[in-house]
């Protein structure tokens, strides 16, 4: 069956997305439509700005926040991973209808959200990150259209960036060819190919709802269902590539993963895992090494590894000239502390060798 290139009232059977104007009954009365689950880790004012924009949502039942005669019912479980600047006592002090998991360590992100799943008790789980605000409409948005096509398992929004502009959050599955291109030097060289182009489905529309093969995890509705079907997050993945695992094992049991644009989601990216540079670095590789161990078999894996830790030694030997001709060049003098940082995050990447520890 082809991909639709959008969806409307005449365009869902020819997506292949169907509706249905039928509601599915809760098993239990007493659970919420839809158990919001948040991973934070030392980023207590935009997880702040995020719970407020879940408290203003429309039509969301929030126990003693809003309204009882809301279309949708909501709890909101917030996984929090040690952090160190007092996000829990502002979840105390400010939301206390949160449903709070302090974790004594960084029990990492697909763990954490495991521990979320696994106290909740709505018929979808909304996976959010705590960088991102949401539009008044956005969670009930997505609810009913996930409502009105029983054979989506998995919605995303569209993204935006904090200045309001469009972020890519919709894929196709990556081929092997990919992970040599995606997030290298090579992309950094030549950005405009065809295997990206197709990666990023850059032939479609951003407004353009559609059926897709996976979305980025910063907010990522998912049906229950699913979710018994085929199990939480793989836990292998400490974090990155995660959601990418999640939506190719539901598309592999038969559910289908939708974009859909008019729930909008601010997402304020990576705030959580810039803290530390090397260790971001370190585990988006590992990760992805991993997904090609996963799904394309060891010998791919050993292939693409090797490319990636190529690529850092020769970012490693740019930064490193760079940093040279700061002793002799006036105007590169002031980034020599930068170009350090950088030679010690690239070697901390190469002594790693990018081998997966879970």
């Amino acid at each position: 069956m082809a991909e639709p290139h959008s969806l409307g009232d005449q365009g869902d059977a020819a997506a292949g997305l169907r509706p249905s104007r039928l509601r599915v009954a809760k098993s239990d009365p007493a659970a919420p439509d839809v158990s919001v689950v948040i991973v934070n880790w030392n980023v207590r004012d935009l997880l702040r700005r995020c719970l407020a924009s879940i408290a203003g949502s429309d039509d969301l039942f929030l126990a003693g926040v809003s309204q009882p005669a809301s279309r949708w019912t909501a709890e909101v479980i917030v996984v929090d991973n040690a952090s160190t600047d007092s996000s829990t006592a502002m979840l105390a002090g400010e939301f206390p209808w949160v449903r709070l998991i302090a974790n004594a360590d960084n029990a990492g992100f697909t763990r954490a959200n495991n521990q979320g799943l696994a106290i909740s008790r709505g018929r979808f789980v909304l996976f959010l990150n705590p960088d991102t605000e949401l539009a008044a409409d956005a969670v009930t948005t997505m609810l009913d259209f996930a409502a009105a096509h029983p054979a989506v398992g998995i919605v995303g929004p569209q993204l935006r960036y904090g200045d309001g502009s469009p972020q890519s959050s919709r894929r196709r599955f990556p081929t092997l060819a990919t992970f040599f291109m995606e997030s290298t030097v090579v992309q950094q060289w030549w950005p405009r190919n065809r295997v990206l182009s197709r990666y990023y489905m850059l032939d479609r529309a951003d407004n353009a709802v559609s059926r897709v093969d996976w979305v980025v995890g910063a907010c990522m509705l998912v049906r229950r269902e699913v979710l018994d079907q085929i199990g939480g997050f793989d836990e292998g993945f400490f974090m990155y590539s995660e959601e990418l695992d999640l939506c190719r094992r539901a598309v592999s049991a038969g559910w289908q993963v939708a974009y859909y644009p008019p729930a909008l989601v601010t997402h304020y990216e990576g705030k959580s895992s810039e803290q530390v540079v090397a260790a971001r670095h370190i585990r988006f590789y590992t990760s992805r090494v991993r997904y090609v161990r996963k799904y394309h078999g060891a010998a791919a894996a050993a292939l693409v590894r090797g490319f990636l830790l190529l690529t850092f030694v020769y970012q490693w030997v740019v930064e490193a000239a760079k940093w040279l001709a700061g002793l002799v060049i006036p105007t590169q003098r002031g980034q020599r502390s930068m170009r350090r940082e950088r030679m010690a995050a690239y070697r901390a990447v190469l002594r790693s060798r990018l081998r997966s520890h879970r």
